[in-house]
This record gives structure tokens, C-alpha cells and sequence, in this order.
């Protein structure tokens, strides 16, 4: 009961990850034709986007250290 619910908690941990994985290529990929240096403000927020998904991950394995723990 308990390895069931570990699984099903990692597979969700792992859709959320693939998730935000997705949704940075996607911003990266529509980010394309505004360079750093012609969009100061784009730049900012695509870093603070990335510290947000490095952070999020961060937790994610974390958690998953937890569970496998």
C-alpha cells in the first residue's frame, strides 16, 4: 500500500517536472527573437523564471530523496 503510494506521489513529481521542463523550452523557444542585450526586462524575468524552476526542482528532489529515503 505504502510502495503504491510512493509510486503514484513520484509520478506526479516527475509529470510536474516535465511540465515545467516543457514550459521553459516553450518561453525560450517564443524568446528566440529578443535577445538579452535588445530586451534588458525580458532577460531579467527569463532569470528569474529559471531560478524559480532550478529552486522548484531542487524541492522536487528533495522530496523524492525523502520518499526513496
Amino acid at each position: 500500500m505504502e510502495g503504491e503510494r510512493t509510486a503514484r506521489a513520484m509520478a506526479r513529481i516527475e509529470a510536474a517536472s516535465a511540465r515545467i521542463e516543457a514550459a521553459v523550452r516553450q518561453r525560450a523557444a517564443s524568446a528566440v527573437s529578443a535577445t538579452p542585450a535588445s530586451d534588458p526586462e525580458l532577460q531579467r524575468r527569463f532569470d528569474h523564471l529559471q531560478q524559480e524552476a532550478r529552486v522548484a526542482l531542487e524541492q522536487i528532489d528533495q522530496l523524492i530523496e525523502e520518499l526513496e529515503g
